[in-house]
């Protein structure tokens, strides 16, 4: 394993420090416990929107710090759940009169620490729970993992918070995101977390694993390698199928690196897609392509359709500033 690395105790850390110097007009590093906040004052009475999970999905969530979508990430290490108190405390710096939305990926840790650290909080909070996998079939046993759709709930989530938007209202959109978002994922091979020094599953020249998370764990099948024109087909009939747009419906595509492919290779993963989505009427208005919900250094990507409408194209439209995703500012 060759990483850039001093040691596997203070990786996080010493990350976190480097990303809060080199974003120091946007955000503040909290050492202890760990979490990252805005630093542009929200308006008295403002949601304030906090959203966290294991490291190594970066810039998920830290990279969506500012106005315009998260005021908080709680990061915990590496593929592991934050703790409790890490947003408890984020959630007592950034609350602001209006409550707290708290918005999780459908992870047990995840929703398990969410829950203990909603249960301590004394103010108004609410959950939106992200389950946009449909590599996974409705009827988990954990339900559907929340993917790249993450970031597009609260991105658009983020949007309504900073135009005023109650904290009633703003669950209400994120669960409307979620449900007219789905995504799935493909890799070429899997990645390697540095305190297991080695790939957590194992792939041949010519096998690829469809329908991946983002923490590592095997898909729902290892294939022989197709073109990029199959998989695409693969994984684009999968999304399709769960959300059913009609003819003339407008969408938003996102084509996400899972950390270690080439920009080259999403473009063309872009360009199949919106054909294949573009061929049965849907009309992609909106995109996005790039590493954004990564998994390490694994080499794959994710496709993930989100149907809009008016209000929600002037959500996404809408102006935010963070170290990630920034346009309208």
């Amino acid at each position: 394993m060759k990483k850039f690395i001093n040691s596997i105790d203070t990786l996080l850390d010493e990350s976190l420090r480097g990303f809060s110097k080199a974003h120091a007009d946007i955000i503040r590093f909290n050492p202890q416990p760990h979490f990252i906040q805005r630093i542009k004052p929200a308006q008295s009475g403002k949601v304030a929107l906090i959203s966290g999970g294991g490291s190594g999905h970066e810039p998920l969530h830290t990279g969506f710090v500012g106005s315009g979508m998260l005021d908080a990430a709680c990061p915990g290490q590496i593929f592991t759940s934050p703790t409790p108190d890490q947003m408890l405390a984020a959630a007592q710096a950034v609350e602001n009169g209006g409550g707290v939305l708290f918005i999780v990926k459908n992870y047990a840790g995840d929703v398990m620490n969410f829950e203990i650290a909603a249960e301590m909080l004394e103010c108004p909070k609410a959950t939106v729970l992200v389950s946009d996998d449909v590599s996974l079939p409705k009827t988990h046993s954990t339900g559907r993992r929340g993917v790249a759709g993450t970031l597009i709930v609260e991105k658009i989530v983020g949007a309504a918070a900073e135009n005023g938007a109650s904290l009633e209202a703003c669950k209400a959109l994120g669960n409307r995101v979620n449900q007219a978002t789905a995504s799935m994922g493909v890799a070429l091979n899997s990645c390697t977390v540095p305190a297991l020094g080695k790939p957590m599953f194992d792939l041949g020249d010519n096998e690829i694993e469809m329908g991946v998370g983002i923490h590592g764990e095997h898909g729902r099948e290892t294939i022989d390698l197709i073109s990029a024109s199959e998989i695409v087909d693969r994984l684009a009939t999968s999304i399709n199928d769960e959300l059913k747009p009609q003819e003339g419906q407008p969408a938003l595509l996102h084509v996400n690196g899972l950390g270690a492919t080439p920009l080259m290779e999403l473009h063309l993963i872009y360009e199949l897609a919106s054909w294949f989505w573009e061929q049965r009427g849907v009309s992609i208005c909106r995109s996005l392509i790039g590493n954004y919900t990564t998994s390490l250094d694994m080499a794959g990507c994710s496709i993930t359709l989100s149907l809009l409408d008016e209000e929600l194209m002037r959500l996404w439209d809408a102006p935010v500033h963070t170290a990630a995703l920034r346009w309208g500012c």
